[in-house]
């Protein structure tokens, strides 16, 4: 388990008779999932996700993330139930165990101890919540167990998407662009040319490539110093990709010229292109296919449980 879900255990639990007082926000099968619970609960979901409560303007978005928090907290309070059901035993070891490394996790006994008085409850508190806590994993492992994909599957999803696992050639480039309107007459067309001959000459003098774009190149990407990233074959113009796939990495090319106008290019980087051999490529699906039944194996179980169950969900009204 990871610090973070260690912490946050000890902000997601109350302690039952809280959970018995005030307002109810759900109720399982009768159990009361308070209101206190869940806006502990709440702070700590947006939390994980990078959030907090005050920086969220839009009312539907906090009334979804609101209601994304709630399902979670009932979600663990069926398979506390259902572990119940099963008549699920935790052994004391397990638990001792689990609650020695929250203790460590935390920076020892001393600032355990306060954490703990922080938030209202005692040790033989936490433990039992850490018992309850590991029969309803132990329940959702056995709910979502999910077999091995199908090998037919797997090939088929492997025929379908192996040119996607493959790497095409790519460069990185940066470019200076000096923009020539299309039917310009010969005079402006030179004079462009003849302002990147001076830039280039600047840069083979020992100027930064990237300060020289970003003071003289009329394209959008001068902010960026000229940066224009990775980029494979056929999705730059013609005559810009042959000049950049044929320069050498560290090299400037010699003005390009473009139907928007001329260019300079300084290649940073060439990728060769990469083709992952078929029992790679075949691993790899293993493993996605894997994941997804997985997460849809999740899924089917929680939405098992709900539709079995009595729930109320007093918040959403």
């Amino acid at each position: 388990m990871k610090l973070n879900t260690l912490l946050a255990l000890l902000t997601l639990w109350v302690p039952v008779a809280w959970c018995s007082s005030g307002p109810a926000a759900a109720r399982v099968n009768g159990e009361e999932i308070s209101q206190l619970r869940l806006e502990r609960y709440f702070a700590e979901y947006l939390e994980d996700q990078g959030r907090a409560v005050g920086n969220i303007r839009n009312p539907k978005a906090y009334k979804q993330l609101r209601k994304a928090a709630l399902d979670a907290l009932i979600d663990r309070e069926l398979l506390w139930q259902e572990a119940v059901k099963r008549g699920v035993v935790i052994s004391d070891a397990m638990v001792k165990d689990q609650v020695d490394q929250t203790r460590q996790a935390m920076g020892g006994a001393e600032v355990f101890a306060r954490r703990l008085e922080d938030a209202g409850f005692d040790e033989a508190g936490y433990t039992e919540y850490t018992r309850r806590e590991l029969a309803a994993r132990q329940v959702f492992n056995d709910l979502t167990q999910a077999g091995e994909p199908d090998e037919k599957q797997v090939r088929a999803f492997y025929e379908e998407h192996r040119a996607e696992m493959n790497r095409p050639e790519e460069v990185r480039a940066r470019h200076i662009l000096i923009k020539v309107a299309p039917g310009a007459d010969a005079s402006t067309v030179e004079a462009a040319r003849l302002r990147l001959i001076a830039m280039r000459a600047s840069i083979v003098a020992g100027s930064d490539f990237a300060s020289v774009a970003r003071s003289g190149s009329e394209d959008a990407s001068a902010s960026e110093g000229g940066d224009l990233g990775y980029f494979p074959r056929g999705r730059m113009l013609p005559e810009f990709e042959a000049a950049a796939f044929t320069l050498a990495p560290g090299a400037v090319s010699e003005p390009v010229r473009t139907s928007v106008g001329w260019h300079l290019i300084f290649l940073e980087n060439h990728m060769e292109a990469t083709n992952v051999p078929e029992e790679q490529g075949l691993d790899m699906v293993r493993a996605y296919l894997a994941r997804q039944q997985q997460v849809q194996a999740r899924l089917q179980a929680l939405a098992q449980l709900r539709s079995r169950n009595r729930i109320e969900r007093i918040d959403d009204q």
